[in-house]
């Protein structure tokens, strides 16, 4: 097996669900990286997962400190973007020659204009690596992108309920077809995953971002379920606009969407009172993600010559809030 020792640094919801599943593979180690009630509660039970009416448990060896593990096959990042620059601080420990580091992570990635993006290729976003640190901490040559089509939440530390969705995309950040994903997709099909290789791993990024840089921020800042959200139309106007602007941006780096904003309110239509991430985590009192949501998006407004009025209204407002709240750097 060329995955036979995985470490999943960040032991949440989604982390936790992939944890669970790739764990109960023969041969796999699981490792995890995690701190405080986590890492009691994994010490102590293991990865707990309950989905469709069946649960089970998977045991972990669990640390607060990387090198307590040792060099992986496989590194799976499944932290919320905030939490990023502290994660780099400490992993060097887990990666060696050959490591594979899987980003599962919302919103617009440090690695995203890697060897992409045509005229804008290599150029670093400030907005989600100011200094560079992360780059520097993860090299590309490890890195694969990854995409998560799936609802999860904790019951408890390290005790994962797996909702809806099953999906996960994964891809070279350069667009290679590369041995290494091919081997990556099979073990999470083979962990029971929807598990797709994709050609283009910016252009799912791309498109799961379009419909959440939006209604994330704004349940946050209403306290509204998505229902509520799509059935004001002045909200859904504005909604619409800043579409249009991250529509624009990406078809100036490749990454055109043949939808219009209306079609992807269709879908979120479909999930009903559904609660966003950046809603829960407000009401959680834990940091936002508006950095890789919205923030990235203006910058790659600014570095294509693309004006973001909507979009800057909306990083304002939210960012506004989020300070007043302790949730944001002032």
């Amino acid at each position: 097996m060329m995955f036979s020792k995985v470490c999943i640094y960040g032991a949440g919801a989604i982390g936790g669900w992939v944890g669970a599943r790739v764990g109960q593979l023969p041969g796999v180690q699981l490792s995890v990286v995690a701190r405080g009630h986590t890492l009691s509660a994994l010490q102590a039970h293991g990865l707990r997962l309950h989905s469709g009416g069946v649960s089970h448990a998977v045991p972990v060896r669990a640390s607060a400190q990387p090198a307590d593990l040792g060099v992986q096959d496989l590194v799976v990042i499944a932290v919320k973007a905030p939490a990023l620059h502290d994660v780099a601080r400490h992993i060097a420990p887990l990666i060696g020659p050959y490591t594979v580091v899987l980003t599962a992570m919302n919103g617009v990635p440090w690695w995203f204009l890697q060897q992409f993006g045509g005229d804008y290729a290599n150029t670093p976003l400030v907005s989600v690596d100011a200094d560079g640190s992360i780059a520097r901490a993860i090299p590309a040559q490890h890195v694969l992108g990854g995409v998560v089509h799936a609802s999860c939440s904790l019951r408890s530390p390290g005790e994962i309920a797996h909702h809806f969705g099953n999906g996960l995309i994964v891809g070279e950040p350069c667009g290679a077809l590369s041995e290494r994903g091919q081997a990556l997709q099979a073990l999470l099909a083979q962990a029971g995953f929807d598990a797709t290789l994709s050609p283009q791993i910016q252009k799912d990024v791309w498109y799961k971002l379009w419909g959440n840089m939006s209604v994330n921020p704004i349940s946050a800042l209403t306290g509204a379920t998505t229902d509520k959200i799509m059935d004001d139309p002045l909200v859904r106007s504005f909604i619409s606009s800043v579409m249009l602007e991250a529509k624009e941006i990406g078809t100036r780096i490749g990454l055109a969407i043949a939808q219009e904003p209306e079609d992807r309110h269709a879908v979120t239509r479909k999930l009903g009172a559904f609660k966003t991430s950046m809603l829960q985590d407000v009401q959680a009192h834990r940091a936002v993600e508006l950095d890789a949501l919205v923030g990235a998006v203006r910058e790659l407004g600014q570095i294509t010559g693309v004006t973001t009025p909507f979009t800057d209204a909306l990083m304002g407002l939210a960012r506004l809030q989020a300070q007043g709240l302790g949730l944001y750097p002032a």
